[in-house]
């Protein structure tokens, strides 16, 4: 029997969201600031509006919704789904105030693109948008990938036992310390050092292919935050082919694989585990998922002759390859020369790469890493028990910081949240496919925004219908938060409706 929620419930929940807007409000302090810096003060005064929405908001709901009881597992999940979308909508009004978006749903696909590490853009004319409304696309991908609860956690939230359910209702399936909050606050301090060092090698390269100091050092400090939060926004509508830079997209691969791997990992790293990187069941599965999608690639591409050398293959090939495995989306092609250029055989491998993505725990999104590993360990212990004697014990371990023996729920859990990022993949595909889109362009589109990688063979495009932008907002929300807490939410509803 369903219970209908509660009036304290509710008041729990918004309570607690009212935290996370707040923590929300403060990072539209930056952009603002940057603005002012920067003597562009009509894009500074989109943020002081914006924020003072969201700081009122965040008051409000504080202050009227006095948490009442603990955080239950319910509580946590509804929070994090409706922090979510109240965090898109938000977000949404300063970059609908620049006037370079044709309606607030794109400017709210464009910040739910950004906070789940996506990518997919309905910017009109970003070549022209302001420096301060570009820091804040980027801005969306570093607070999402990190996680937008995280900010509350490390900041606005107490400690205790209702932050593990927030934490855990982001997608977030282990900690790196047992303490949640001493958790995201590691989580944050990796990302800032990474971001120091990523801006400042990315600016001086800048600087060396001819941008001016200023210029270079914006472009190295967005380029990082969407490289290294697997989220593929870039300063300028031509992506990373911008630059024209081998160098650049070196470099930008290289936080796009880091940016792919489990936070625990990098700090195994720091602590001095650098055996870790090789000991991993993640690290493993991602070498072998990116070996064997890139050879299909590479033979697709070489079948059609497209790229006649080797390094024209790695600047267009492999790089593609690495973005849309890291679930990045950064891109050095054009968006329809994936249709054009590529042919079936590339193209199904890249689809394949963009939903297998990057590692549990990390900016990445896709079916993850340690999921297929724990896949192929299941599929292996069961091999052996029908070759084995009925008598013998099976008993499979896999490595994942430390040796953990695999059990059914664990298989069970792989399996059924596989399958629901199959379906989500699919089902997008099939709407592209009502409204007139060809299939395996649908299902590229589709698996781009589920997945939360961003590349685009086309479809993606301020004049597509209303419909399929909600459906990608809808694919690209669910898949980041790992479905828990967006089913949380329609149970919420379903039992304050149909609950006695």
């Amino acid at each position: 029997m369903l219970l209908r929620p509660g009036f304290n419930d509710i008041k729990t929940i918004l309570f607690y969201s009212g935290k996370i807007i707040l923590g929300l409000s403060f990072t539209m302090l930056i952009p603002a600031i940057v603005g002012l810096l920067l003597g562009e003060v009509n894009p500074c005064l989109d943020f002081v509006i914006a924020t003072a929405i969201a700081f009122i908001c965040g008051i409000l709901l504080t202050e009227s919704c006095t948490r009442h009881q603990e955080l239950r597992w319910m509580h946590g999940m509804v929070t994090v789904a409706v922090s979510w979308l109240a965090a898109m909508t938000l977000s949404a009004v300063p970059l609908f105030l620049s006037g370079h978006f044709k309606s607030f749903l794109d400017a709210c696909f464009e910040t739910m693109s950004g906070f789940t590490t996506t990518g997919l853009t309905l910017v009109q004319n970003l070549d022209h948008l302001s420096r301060t409304h570009n820091l804040w696309r980027h801005l969306g991908p570093f607070i999402g990938g990190q996680g937008i609860t995280i900010i509350a956690l490390s900041f606005l939230i107490k400690g205790g036992a209702g932050a593990i359910k927030l934490y855990i209702g982001e997608g977030r399936d282990e900690k790196i310390v047992p303490n949640v909050i001493n958790t995201s606050r590691i989580i944050w301090f990796i990302s800032i050092v990474y971001l120091v060092i990523g801006t400042t090698i990315l600016g001086i390269i800048g600087i060396t292919i001819g941008m001016k100091p200023l210029n270079a050092f914006f472009h190295g400090t967005c380029v990082f935050m969407a490289g290294f939060d697997t989220a593929g926004f870039a300063p300028q509508s031509q992506n990373i082919l911008y630059y024209h830079s081998l160098r650049y997209e070196i470099v930008t691969i290289f936080f796009m694989l880091i940016g792919a791997f489990n936070f625990n990992l990098h700090y195994q790293v720091w602590r001095g585990n650098a055996k870790e990187i090789f000991k991993n069941i993640e690290a493993r599965v991602f070498l072998i998922s990116i070996m064997f999608t890139f050879f299909l690639v590479a033979i697709g591409l070489h079948q059609l002759g497209i790229y006649p050398n080797a390094l024209m293959l790695f600047r267009k090939g492999c790089f593609q390859l690495l973005s849309g495995h890291t679930t990045t989306g950064y891109m050095t092609i054009y968006a329809r020369q994936f249709i054009t250029d590529w042919g079936n055989l590339a193209l199904v491998a890249l689809i394949i790469a963009m939903a297998n993505g990057g590692s549990i725990c990390s900016t990445a999104g896709g079916i993850k890493m340690l999921r297929l590993g724990i896949a192929f360990k299941a599929l292996r212990e069961d091999i052996k028990k029908m070759l084995l004697p009925d008598s013998a014990i099976v008993i499979q371990k896999f490595h994942h910081i430390k040796d953990i023996f695999l059990t059914d729920n664990q298989a069970r859990g792989v399996l059924t949240i596989t399958l629901l990022y199959i379906a989500l993949y699919l089902g997008g595909a099939l709407a592209g496919m009502l409204y007139g889109y060809p299939f395996l362009e649908s299902l590229f589109e589709s698996t781009s925004a589920a997945a939360n990688v961003g590349l685009s063979c086309g479809i993606t495009d301020a004049a597509m219908p209303v419909g399929l932008k909600i459906i990608y907002i809808i694919q690209m929300w669910a898949g980041r938060l790992e479905f828990v807490a967006a089913f949380a939410l329609i149970g919420f509803f379903v039992a304050a409706i149909k609950g006695k």
